[in-house]
């Protein structure tokens, strides 16, 4: 008789074929968290460049400050979810400043932004309804579009015209679509080509939905996303976002500039069945949220380094993703040239993210850096320098 644990047995064997040495790049454990940009890995220290820690904010001292406050006066949970005990005075102003940040008229805040996806998604959608969504999506978004029992409908990655075809064949069913893109797609770091988006909408109707996880802070004059920095906000129906990127924390959020969206909390499990945010977590991203509103340097800063690295990688020959952002791609051969120069990176003193097929395109590994508005350029240099004295690896080992 098969065990239930037989199922993984491929691909426990297949790791072990391709990670044979320690520190597995494979869950990594951190050892010691110095700084937002430094920390210590199997005895190294490193410049931590794989944490989507984009502001740099886990270490603000008003955050930190924020957080211990709370922690005193309210303790170390709500031991309830947010339909039951959960919801303290500081979850719903928390909602009333995301609501006022993005300029609408309610949010709901879920614990985490995985979760914010499959509450939100996973709720409006049912069984006679349709979702399309770009290729590329997240899997927090695919595992919701499988909870609502929907027509599911990919289009190739930020191609419009492929989106407009695919509407134009639902009909009268366009009505109803659901869209579902992101600001910035986190493998590949490329943003979605909103406005040509918005402009397909636009024509065939339907509800657009953008996960602005990776855009938030980022992006736009006051750091609410691409939709934001596109001018498109208004024809955006629903934004999702996490708590655990910029903002660093964890959590996640919704928020529409339709007044039903509140209807959403008597219907999602993913809201009802799951304990609410730690009043330390709630308090920290409440402070975290007033410094992208009013701290635009920050910003200015992550672009800076942003730009550097791209541009410092581009000129040593590295194939890389489409445009510098906060998620800069550098894309490799097999998935044990991958792992060999994740190695050597660390032994440069350098800790990025190694991503394998089949989340990679072409079935190639990918090195994803993400950039921090705390790093400085000694350590983007740094990080240059790591690249380049690997480099000869991939020069006599060529992808196929």
């Amino acid at each position: 008789m098969m065990s239930l644990f037989d199922k993984f047995q491929s691909l426990s064997d297949a790791r072990h074929a391709l990670i044979q040495t320690e520190p597995s790049p494979i869950g990594t454990r951190i050892d010691e968290i110095l700084s937002s940009t430094e920390g210590r890995v199997d005895g190294r220290s490193v410049i931590l460049a794989g944490t989507n820690n984009y502001l740099g904010l886990t270490f603000d001292r008003d955050c930190i400050a924020a957080a211990h406050d709370a922690l005193d006066r309210e303790g170390t949970g709500t031991t309830g979810s947010r339909m039951a005990n959960g919801s303290y005075a500081s979850h719903t102003r928390l909602e009333e400043e995301l609501a006022r940040f993005f300029a609408r008229p309610s949010a709901v805040v879920f614990s985490t932004g995985y979760v914010a996806n499959l509450g939100l998604i996973g709720t409006l959608a049912g069984t006679d309804d349709v979702i399309v969504l770009d290729a590329d999506c997240h899997a927090s978004i695919y595992d919701a579009c499988r909870l609502t029992g929907a027509d599911i409908i990919r289009f190739r990655h930020n191609d419009a015209s492929d989106l407009e075809k695919r509407l134009r064949r639902l009909g009268e069913r366009t009505t109803n679509a659901l869209i579902v893109v992101e600001g910035i797609y986190s493998m590949l770091g490329d943003r979605a080509p909103l406005r040509e988006i918005v402009a397909v909408k636009r024509r065939h109707g339907g509800y657009l939905l953008v996960d602005e996880a990776h855009s938030l802070g980022v992006l736009g004059a006051h750091g609410r996303g691409l939709a934001e920095a596109e001018g498109v906000e208004a024809d955006v129906d629903f934004v999702v976002g996490t708590f655990s990127k910029s903002l660093g924390a964890i959590g996640g959020f919704a928020t529409s500039h339709h007044p039903q969206l509140d209807m959403i909390r008597y219907a999602s499990r993913p809201y009802i069945f799951t304990a609410s945010s730690s009043p330390a977590t709630i308090a920290s991203v409440r402070t975290a949220l007033q410094i992208v509103d009013s701290r635009g340097e920050l910003r200015q800063r992550l672009w800076a380094n942003a730009e550097r690295l791209y541009h410092g990688l581009s000129r040593l020959g590295f194939e890389l993703g489409p445009e510098p952002g906060p998620v800069v791609a550098t894309l490799l051969g097999s998935p044990q040239q991958g792992v060999a120069f994740w190695h050597g990176l660390l032994d440069h003193g350098v800790y990025v993210n190694l991503v394998l097929p089949p989340a990679t395109p072409g079935g190639r590994a990918l090195m994803r850096i993400s950039v921090s508005a705390a790093h400085d350029t000694t350590q983007i240099d740094q990080i240059i320098a790591a690249f380049a004295a690997l480099k000869p690896m991939l020069d006599h080992h060529e992808p196929e």
